[in-house]
């Protein structure tokens, strides 16, 4: 199984979220059943590491985010992920944009598997560092209800 985080530009939402969800399929002892990554829709901060915001919240909790590299999100993408979850509406939009005919995994807004289908992850990167700490709370609930269907699915 495979999993893919996608935000703007890949140094907030989605490496904390690939950062997260890693972290708990380790405590699981999943981590060599799923594999996660993380992308941005923008090209601007390719080969970037995360904002150091992101990485300070993350590092609070005890996960390691700064070794991850921005990357782009591709075609190539829906020929590898089962996942593909979105951030916000906007990233969405962008992902369905470029999803081939035929794919036949799942796209869709990550906070579905919180029980919110329809709630945006903010993006924190204009904000304090509060907004980082509600993301990584939003975070972990849609990752504790991701895991759940992971498990169905094994």
């Amino acid at each position: 199984m495979k999993v893919l985080f996608v935000c703007l530009g890949n140094i907030c939402r989605s490496p904390s979220a690939e950062g997260v969800f890693s972290k708990i399929l380790e405590a699981q002892g999943l981590q060599d059943r799923v594999e996660v990554d993380s992308c941005g829709i923008g090209d601007w901060h390719i080969g970037k590491a995360p904002d150091a915001r992101a990485q300070q919240a993350a590092m609070r909790r005890g996960i390691d985010i700064s070794g991850l590299r921005a990357r782009q999100l591709s075609e190539e993408d829906f020929a590898v992920f089962d996942f593909i979850l979105a951030m916000d509406d906007d990233n969405l939009r962008a992902i369905q944009a470029i999803q081939p005919e035929g794919y036949q995994g799942t796209t869709c807004l990550f906070m579905r598997f919180a029980g919110q289908p329809e709630t945006p992850v903010p993006d924190p990167y204009f904000g304090g560092e509060q907004g980082f700490e509600n993301v990584l709370d939003m975070i972990e609930d849609a990752s504790n209800g991701l895991l759940q269907h992971v498990r169905l699915s094994l």
